[in-house]
């Protein structure tokens, strides 16, 4: 499967990817937030993707997507980081991958154009689902934190009559 072979390409390349990436990120203004976030936790995250592309690709299930993106957006709400920045980071990753298989010239024969096509509907399906899930998770602490921020006016407000 010559998709196979594109995403092991790309996890071969994984810590030059993820140089260039965090590069980018650190540049564009519209990510600017996610310097707010721990350099060794960028690189591990955007590493965990890129490194391990075949497994989100064909290996992870809807839950094991919906489970981590979720998480990675409650932790990316508690740092402060904007949504539309979190999400900015991932459409950047996806951008980041087809700008290197363009770059390296694998895109070209009938064959390849053919793999790349079957590699961007595996991207796209999972990249769609990472962002949903992401904002779902992002969402869902902003909404916890202001409930407990909520709770604790309502107490302080008791409290003082």
């Amino acid at each position: 499967m010559i998709a196979v072979r594109l995403v092991r390409l790309i996890e071969e390349k994984s810590d030059d990817l993820t140089d260039r990436l965090l590069a980018k990120f650190y540049a564009s203004p519209r990510t600017r937030d996610l310097r707010k976030v721990p350099e060794h936790e960028l690189r591990v995250r955007t590493q965990e993707i890129l490194g391990h592309l075949s497994d989100w690709l064909l290996d992870k299930s809807s839950p094991d997507i919906e489970r981590r993106y979720r998480e990675i957006g409650a932790v990316r709400a508690a740092q402060g980081i904007s949504l539309a920045h979190v999400i900015w980071g991932i459409v950047l990753t996806k951008e980041h991958i087809w700008d290197f298989l363009q770059r390296e010239g694998f895109l070209g024969g009938p064959l390849e154009i053919y793999g790349a096509m079957e590699l961007q509907r595996l991207l796209d399906q999972f990249f769609d689902r990472a962002l949903c899930y992401c904002a779902e998770g992002y969402e869902e602490a902003r909404l916890d934190a202001a409930m407990v921020t909520a709770g604790r006016g309502a107490e302080s407000h008791v409290r003082a009559h």
